[in-house]
């Protein structure tokens, strides 16, 4: 199929297809071979084809043939072996510069997949597998951008259905139907999430009175491989956890309000994530409907859990998958499988790698240091010319040589911060891509799994190592250059969806039953929450000391600051955190003291008011 859509303009092509320049003919003494130089040849064809004679009568096909005789035999010479020498060296001058350029492209990885895959998910941060791009990483990032996209592909988006905002395939046929069962995973739940407030512009709903649900929506599934030779292939067995995004409608940007709130996974309270992002990872409406009993957090946790216990034993691997606000949803749902210790089983920890395409800021610095903590391996790829990954945090971001300084000492509340390794791509280097004002296009998921196929690395030439059809680039959007002849948004279903019914009638099929949660969520769901107490037992045991000790000290404060004055109290307030600190150095105990502070300072500000209201009454 690609090469039907490549035409002589080819840029992967040096030279015209039909041209015999840049041909470099290998002559043998006595050989008879023709001199002339190929333009020549081929200015004095086209004089005798195309141009008549002066009496503007063409050439006919006896007399067509004697020229090109004459003519072939006039430039025929005999080359003699001492003339094949210069002619070699010319040649091997030409090679040297043929394999010069040549080793600008990656050779490919000679090492099989199973036992490479930790260096692919990024155990040592994809040192020196970017640039230049690594084969095996390369085919992982197409193939998990692919399954990404698989989200897409099955969205009902129709506002005219009454099944808008579904997934158009049954669980147990998704891959078959979109034509992927070649990927060897099994889906083995959906995702939903519950529309809010804060994300208005991400939900699809239909303009039907009766329809599936008002408040739900399809975000994504979580398959697994089940194919023994792909688990052979890979090296283990992978879960993996693919989240929707938005292909064409940018709105939702404009709903980021860059409020940071409070993760609430872990202990520490300042962890932060971006509000909307929150919201939709956390929240559920359980008498609204079926599918908004459980948060799609709630359905990450349990199906993940089941998943582990399955196949406990086996060597595994969790992937999360992404794009645009789906990428943010991968980054907080790979921080809580990793928060709350569900990816450790029996003492072993399962890696947990994310594949992030186009995916904005997600949560502040700490965020950022606390996913790094936890081993959590994020690799972004985004567009230099995507707006997108550039929000929420334009005014305090990553790039910020205060960055730190602003949220630990002033608590700045704008800032947020990008996690792991980016890949950033460039879609002006892609010569099948046109120039564009569209900014769906430099979005496009499609467009970012075709920069990925040609980046061979910085400063070298854009080239389809996999030769994926680049008529997949214009899927959802009009990013081709018109002399491929793609037409713009050419996806979509037979009739739109629309099948005759039995009297004649064109209609939209009833479906079968739509997937729901499975029956075990909150079983697994339990479970859960066993693990994560049994795992967080001696943290929560060394939080508590710490609450204890702030607490003794607080009360400790309260009896030493009757009858005291407003700097002995702040002085005996800041000898209390000091010994606080040398006692239980960590983190809880940080943010213990933060309690500690504020509720010194503000019966600081109660007894000057106190004091303040005595003076006016003796006055």
């Amino acid at each position: 199929m690609a090469s039907l859509l490549l035409p002589f303009k080819n840029p992967n092509y040096t030279t015209h297809p039909y041209s015999t320049e840049g041909l470099l003919p290998r002559c043998r003494p006595g050989v008879f071979t023709c001199n002339c130089k190929p333009t020549t040849f081929s200015k004095n064809l086209l004089l005798l084809l195309l141009f008549k004679r002066s009496n503007n009568k063409p050439l006919s096909s006896v007399t067509r043939t004697a020229h090109l005789r004459r003519l072939a035999l006039s430039s025929i010479t005999v080359i003699s072996p001492d003339a094949l020498e210069d002619d070699d060296e010319e040649a091997e001058e030409t090679q040297l510069d043929f394999d010069e350029d040549q080793l600008k492209i990656p050779a490919e990885d000679p090492r099989p997949l199973n036992k490479v895959w930790r260096e692919i998910q990024g155990c040592n941060d994809w040192d020196s597998l970017l640039d230049p791009m690594n084969s095996h990483l390369r085919r992982e990032i197409i193939r998990y951008g692919e399954l990404a996209q698989a989200c897409y592909d099955s969205f009902d988006f129709d506002s005219h259905s009454k099944y808008c905002g579904t997934c158009k395939y049954q669980a147990s046929e998704l891959f078959d139907r979109l034509d992927m069962a070649h990927v060897g995973y099994k889906t083995s739940r959906y995702l939903y999430a519950t529309s809010n407030i804060n994300l208005p512009n991400f939900f699809q709903h239909s303009r039907l009175s009766k329809v599936w649900s008002t408040y739900a929506n399809w975000m994504g599934y979580v398959a697994v491989v089940t194919d023994e030779a792909e688990v052979r292939r890979l090296g283990r067995r992978d879960v993996v956890i693919a989240w929707r995004g938005t292909v064409t409608y940018l709105e939702w940007i404009y709903d980021l309000k860059d409020i940071l709130h409070p993760a609430n996974f872990g202990d520490d309270p300042n962890i932060k994530i971006e509000a909307g992002f929150y919201d939709l990872y956390t929240k559920k409406e359980e008498n609204s409907c079926h599918f908004c009993s459980f948060s799609a957090r709630e359905q990450i946790l349990s199906e993940v859990k089941r998943l582990l216990d399955h196949y406990q034993g086996e060597q595994m691997s969790i992937t999360i998958t992404g794009h645009s606000l789906g990428a943010a949803l991968a980054i907080v749902s790979a921080y809580d499988i990793a928060e709350m210790g569900i990816n450790v089983v029996d003492k072993t920890t399962i890696p947990i790698t994310v594949y992030s395409f186009a995916g904005p800021r997600v949560g502040n610095l700490k965020f950022k240091e606390r996913c790094d903590d936890l081993g959590v391996k994020v690799l972004r790829v985004v567009n230099a010319h995507d707006k997108v990954p550039t929000v929420p945090g334009i005014i305090a971001n990553e790039k910020m040589q205060f960055q730190k300084y602003l949220e630990d000492a002033m608590s700045f509340p704008w800032s947020y911060a990008h996690v792991g390794v980016e890949l950033e791509l460039d879609h002006t280097e892609s010569p099948f891509l046109k120039t564009t004002i569209d900014p769906t296009c430099a979005h496009n998921l499609e467009a970012h799994i075709h920069l990925v196929d040609g980046f061979q690395g910085k400063g070298r030439k854009f080239r389809l190592a996999t030769k994926r059809d680049i008529a997949l680039v214009n899927k959802s959007c009009n990013f081709l250059k018109p002399e491929y002849r793609v037409p713009p948004c050419w996806r979509q279903d037979e009739n739109k969806g629309m099948v005759r019914s039995i009297d004649g009638r064109w209609v939209v099929p009833e479906r079968r039953i739509i997937d729901g949660h499975p029956p075990d969520t909150a079983h697994h769901l339990r479970q859960v929450l066993n693990v994560a107490n049994n795992n967080k037992g001696s943290m929560s045991l060394e939080w508590s000391r710490s609450r204890m000790l702030c607490r003794k000290s607080l009360v400790e404060f309260t009896m030493q600051a009757v009858g005291t004055s407003q700097g002995a109290m702040l002085h005996t307030s800041t000898s209390l955190a000091a010994s606080c600190l040398r006692s239980f150095p960590s983190k809880e105990t940080h943010a213990g003291l933060l309690l500690l502070n504020g509720a010194c300072f503000r019966r600081v500000t109660c007894w000057g008011s106190i004091s303040r209201t005595k003076e006016s009454e003796r006055e």
